[in-house]
């Protein structure tokens, strides 16, 4: 598990990265928790968003145990009329969301930059 230093230099390099950065949390799966976050804007509440996201995280897992797949949850793309959200599993405990203005960035740019700095932090 990373340090939370390397959690918040996560977040911080996100934020850096994506044109119409909203907010952005890493997230422990089981208990809905953000471990490190950071939000541009007061009204965008990670907390709420985290422990929403984690539930979807944990249904999509019950889905494919029901439906028999060998298969791993990698990431979650959600496209709002003006936002698109990411959830990318960090490791089998933690995920990160991130929220983006859609007329600022666009889906193959968030996807990016979120597994790139995933992938340091792995290393």
């Amino acid at each position: 598990m990373a340090t939370q230093d390397e959690l918040n230099a996560l977040i911080t390099a996100v934020a850096n990265d994506i044109n119409g950065f909203i907010g952005a949390s890493v997230v422990d799966v089981e208990s809905g928790l953000p471990l490190a976050s950071n939000s541009v804007r007061p009204d965008f509440d990670l907390d709420v968003a985290s422990a929403y996201n984690s539930e979807m995280v944990k249904n999509k897992r019950k889905t494919i145990d029901a439906l028999r797949l060998d298969a791993h949850l990698e990431d979650m793309l959600l496209t709002l009329d003006t936002q698109l959200h990411l959830l990318k599993m960090v490791d089998d405990d933690t995920f990160i969301y991130l929220a983006a203005d859609r007329q600022a960035t666009n889906i193959a740019l968030l996807r990016s930059s979120v597994n790139r700095h995933v992938a340091a932090l792995n290393t």
